[in-house]
């Protein structure tokens, strides 16, 4: 996969080894408990990511390219109080205090190691 990657980059000019972009400013979201992720709202992380500047809400809109939200855990992996569930990068800091409204309940943890039952990858087909 990275072969290919690396190939359509060189095909659009670019330089698949050039270094990625930073955030000037990050945030760590901590755990507030202990037990084992039951499960993750992408949704919730996704706006997250948007409101760090992600994404656009409007054509024309800039985004910024070091902008986004790092995972540390999964569905299924124990954590610790005050260990690290998100890293969240942005150039503006202002910016995290909506990211955190959308990220703060995006992640379930459950003291009995129990995981939530999940929809199946695929759901219908349309021909």
């Amino acid at each position: 996969a990275m072969d290919i990657w690396r190939k359509m980059v060189r095909a659009q000019g670019g330089d698949p080894d050039a270094p990625l972009p930073k955030a000037r400013e990050v945030h760590h979201v901590l755990s507030k408990e202990s037990g084992t992720i039951s499960s993750m709202h992408a949704l919730k992380v996704g706006v997250a990511a948007w409101r760090l500047g992600a994404g656009r809400s409007r054509q024309g809109e800039k985004v910024q390219s070091g902008a986004g939200v790092e995972i540390h855990k999964k569905p299924g992996e124990k954590i610790q109080a005050g260990e690290p569930l998100f890293t969240l990068h942005t150039d503006e800091p202002e910016r995290f205090e909506r990211a955190l409204d959308s990220i703060s309940d995006a992640v379930a943890i459950s003291k009995d190691g129990s995981i939530a039952t999940h929809l199946p990858l695929v759901v219908d087909r349309i021909s």
